[in-house]
């Protein structure tokens, strides 16, 4: 039967790629949309949109993976059982656990292409999106100001841009500075450029006034000019160090994290609780994969379809879900409770293949659908 197995196991690969395009495809789309403001109101290039919005596939592949897995495996089983294939394996004496099988195989691929998301992909690429978040916040080049609002940076400085051309060039610049609350400062200039100078970002601006009010005569004085510069460095400070989260530390750090090495102690059990999150989530796909197939290999052949029993499934696998999310919750705040995890994983995938070898064969006479009435 070994046949069988690879044309089952053939059909779910195929499914299984096709499904997990469609959905991360739709997720990386509507998460686009996020990112398209980058683009239209902060002049940040297609190039670093598109970078920006890559380094969020991990994520979503590895989000995406049980879905598609529940999905695939209930569409191909129940197809197999409306084609009567199931009624051939059955007759053929083929055991619930052999039927199983490419389903079971199918999920331990899974888990595996899970595992190298969660240890090494996913972190990664999380990092470099906050770093790519980070450098945008302190850089002014990339995603600080928009076109049409004041921008204001602190109390004391504020700045208007009328529209901007790509990353760096401006049109209708007001800039207006109180960091010396008895000399306020207006820069008004037809256009500008940002620049990074030595210090940091500075906005160099083009044909325009200088206006300053005399804090003892509260004169107005207005000094034209035709190119001025204007640092922007002591505007925002930027930190020395960036704070990294949970997800985007390797896992062996993780490992040997100890509460001294966080600056914030009470963070410890999330990021401990992160850690077990990646040894347990991938271990759901091949419960969710054992919870369907065993809801729809199991029991007899039946000519009204198995909505119910992928109905079944679905509930079950959405309890599974939820509660893992719930556990992992309770676990932050009482790391003692980080074995119910593995539990709670654990338990459908033991249930499953208990369910698997302990089913009867079904008996020769229900093997095959009843044929009363065809011979008529």
């Amino acid at each position: 039967m070994n046949r069988a197995f690879r044309y089952v196991l053939g059909q779910l690969v195929v499914g299984m790629i096709a499904t997990t395009t469609v959905l991360a495809g739709i997720l990386w789309l509507g998460n686009s949309v996020k990112f398209v403001e980058l683009i239209v109101n902060r002049g940040v290039s297609v190039t670093t949109f598109a970078y920006l919005t890559m380094l969020t596939v991990p994520n979503l592949l590895n989000f995406t993976l049980p879905i598609a897995a529940f999905a695939v495996v209930a569409f191909i089983y129940s197809k197999l059982n409306t084609d009567r294939e199931l009624v051939v394996l059955r007759a053929a004496g083929l055991s619930p656990y052999r039927i199983a099988k490419p389903a079971i195989a199918l999920g331990l691929i899974l888990t595996a292409v899970s595992y190298i998301f969660a240890f090494f992909l996913t972190p990664a690429s999380f990092q470099k999106f906050r770093e790519l978040q980070f450098n945008s916040r302190y850089t002014f080049s990339h995603a600080l100001l928009k076109e049409g609002e004041f921008n204001s940076f602190g109390n004391n400085f504020t700045i208007y841009i009328r529209e901007r051309n790509g990353e760096s060039d401006l049109r209708g610049v007001l800039v207006h500075d109180t960091t010396n609350p008895k000399e306020p400062v207006t820069y008004i200039a037809e256009r500008g450029v940002l620049v990074q100078g030595e210090k940091g970002p500075r906005v160099v601006v083009f044909q325009g006034n200088h206006q300053k009010v005399d804090a003892e005569t509260r004169k107005l004085s207005v000094l034209y000019f035709d190119r001025a510069p204007i640092e922007l460095s002591g505007i925002l400070k930027r930190p020395d160090v960036r704070y990294r989260e949970a997800r985007e530390r390797g896992t062996l750090e993780l490992i040997n994290l100890k509460r001294s090495d966080l600056g914030n102690a009470s963070d410890y059990g999330k990021f401990k609780t992160e850690l077990h999150q990646r040894f347990v989530s991938p271990l759901m796909i091949m419960g969710f994969v054992l919870v369907t197939v065993v809801s729809l290999v199991i029991g007899d052949y039946s000519q009204r379809g198995q909505w119910k029993r992928v109905l079944a499934a679905l509930v079950l696998n959405i309890l599974i879900a939820v509660s893992s999310l719930g556990l992992a919750g309770l676990s932050a705040k009482v790391l003692y409770l980080w074995p119910v995890l593995y539990i709670n994983a654990l338990i459908p995938i033991g249930f499953g293949l208990a369910f698997l070898f302990v089913a009867p064969r079904l008996p020769a006479t229900s093997r095959l659908p009843s044929l009363s009435g065809a011979s008529g």
